[in-house]
């Protein structure tokens, strides 16, 4: 048996804030002590005397979206650089993240269970993570037949996903979600199936930023109503702008209207943090490219109130790294596990993490990401859950040095950028995977 003694911490979870001590015992929380007087034999004592005044111990975060790039991604320049399996665990950890979820646009695509087995399998040979591979909605993501999804038990996968794109067929988006209403899980829905709209104002050379707007409410309007049709549980992906977050608070208002239905949604920290003046600076195009877009400061300001008022679940960092030769030819997406604590707390708690905001980051990072998975062992601090743990500084002042990511995607809204909040050190399972590193 080994037992691992947590004391002198503030601890922080959605539902607690207070001064105390943790025992693990084998990788579960065995104990949570108020006083420290009778300190009980240990293999490992950790004081959170050392780390300074403004350290807290969390659970360990919980990520709904991200792009590990293996199996081999292709690269649109034919040049090596995208990321790993252990590169982007690494990221993870570093990042104070225990349990991920991959996307399936990968190559070959994840669209078998035997596809998602493998990689599973892989990614805990690593020791690192928890990762959990989405399976996608249709074969090869190619939108003319179900995928695997049709040989899937119940437990095989936690959510299902075309992400990168979505199905435009009605009567197979459909029978998708039945397909996912039978298993239990969530369908993430990407929101860019535009419609006539949008697919006119493209065609006539109209900017980016216009009809990605359209493609993302219409495709958000779209995904609900056809969830409230299948009775399953609609995960919207990286809600990014003010009309799509309306949306969703308005749906949530009456769920019981459409039996079986539910919904939940997510924002990055890149809509977090950042909007489309810094995709101008980066180059809309090439290094400042997203999918969907960072948008006008109204809209993170709507993303950032839907986040404060319960509309927005989860933070999903939607991690898409790219070699710089591919971000310079225009692939979309943002390195981000690293970055994620630091930017929330910077801009969703102005740097006050006491009481109820930090909490709440916990709540959106942690305890929600694990239920909208059906995860009941992690995401909170309780006896019996999984000693998945984080202890991060939320006080630290930190500058974004993309050099230092354990990611070999290197491209960020924040290089360069002051934040406040860092991790200190992560285990999973009450095992050290991360310690010390900075990410500045």
């Amino acid at each position: 048996m080994r037992r691992i003694f947590l004391k002198n911490f503030r601890i922080v979870d959605e539902a607690s804030d207070f001064f105390g001590s943790l025992i693990i015992e084998n990788g579960i929380i065995k104990e949570i002590i108020d006083n420290t007087n009778n300190i009980p034999d240990a293999d490992l004592i950790i004081d959170g005397r050392a780390f300074g005044s403004s350290a807290v111990l969390m659970p360990a975060f919980i990520d709904l979206h991200a792009h590990f790039r293996d199996p081999a991604f292709p690269s649109e320049t034919g040049f090596p650089g995208k990321e790993t399996l252990e590169s982007a665990s690494l990221a993870a950890v570093a990042g104070g993240y225990t349990t991920v979820v991959c996307m399936a646009n990968t190559s070959p695509v994840i669209d078998t269970v035997e596809k998602a087995r493998a990689l599973k399998a892989r990614g805990d040979a690593l020791g690192l993570i928890d990762l959990y591979p989405v399976l996608s909605l249709t074969k090869n993501m190619e939108g003319r037949e179900l995928s695997g999804i049709t040989d899937l038990s119940v437990g095989g996968v936690l959510l299902l996903s075309e992400d990168g794109r979505d199905v435009a067929d009605d009567k197979l988006f459909l029978a998708a979600m039945g397909e996912a209403k039978r298993l239990g899980i969530p369908v993430s829905c990407h929101c860019d199936h535009g419609g006539p709209e949008a697919d006119a104002a493209k065609a006539a050379g109209r900017p980016r930023s216009e009809w990605s707007r359209m493609e993302e409410n219409n495709a958000t309007e779209r995904a609900i109503a056809l969830g409230k049709r299948a009775g399953c549980h609609v995960h919207i992906a990286h809600v990014s702008t003010a009309e799509a977050a309306e949306m969703i608070r308005e749906a949530k208002k009456d769920l019981s209207a459409a039996p079986g239905f539910s919904l939940s949604c997510e924002a990055t920290p890149h809509h977090i943090g950042a909007n489309e003046e810094d995709a101008r600076r980066m180059g809309e195009e090439s290094f400042g490219r997203v999918n969907p877009p960072l948008r006008s400061e109204a809209d993170r300001q709507a993303v950032i109130a839907a986040v404060h008022d319960g509309t927005i679940d989860a933070i999903a960092t939607d991690h898409a790294p790219h070699g710089e030769r591919d971000k310079a030819a225009g692939s979309p997406g943002f390195t981000g596990l690293e970055t994620a604590f630091a930017v929330c707390v910077t801009y969703l708690t102005d740097g006050v993490t006491t009481n109820s905001g930090l909490r709440r980051l916990s709540a959106l990072m942690g305890a929600n990401p694990a239920r909208i998975l059906g995860l009941r062992d992690r995401g909170r601090i309780a006896k019996g859950l999984k000693a998945d743990l984080v202890i991060a500084d939320t006080q630290a002042a930190v500058k974004v040095d993309p050099s230092r990511f354990k990611s070999r995607g290197l491209c960020s809204p924040f290089a360069g950028r002051e934040l406040r909040g860092k991790i200190i050190m992560t285990l999973r399972g009450g095992r050290i995977v991360f310690e010390g590193d900075p990410i500045a």
